[in-house]
């Protein structure tokens, strides 16, 4: 299946307990249907003492959301994405514009 989100797009949750959260794709596990959204679902993570992180302790890091959950963002607008065959190249397209992303 084609994703239609991508490393580096600006997304916004809208569904679950983020709801309405926006920031940056910062992976995407196409296995999993899951992408990691910068400053969302933000979860505390023991981690052991180990050579890159001598201390150990509690940290933060975002954790994987399903991508049905997310919309991709155009000029501070969700919009649903579909593909499109453009000079023989298929391309993402908004579908309330249309315009290619």
């Amino acid at each position: 299946m084609k994703l239609k989100i991508k490393t580096g797009d600006t997304v916004t949750v809208i569904a679950g307990d983020h709801k309405g959260s926006e920031g940056k794709v910062m992976s995407v596990d196409r296995k999993k249907n899951k992408a990691i959204v910068e400053g969302v679902n933000v979860v505390k993570k023991h981690e052991k003492p180990s050579a890159q992180n001598p201390q150990g302790g509690i940290v933060e890091k975002e954790a994987p959301i399903h991508i049905s959950n997310l919309s991709l963002m155009e000029n501070g607008e969700a919009v649903r994405v579909g593909f499109a065959l453009k000079d023989g190249k298929k391309v993402r397209v908004s579908k309330k514009t249309g315009e290619t992303v």
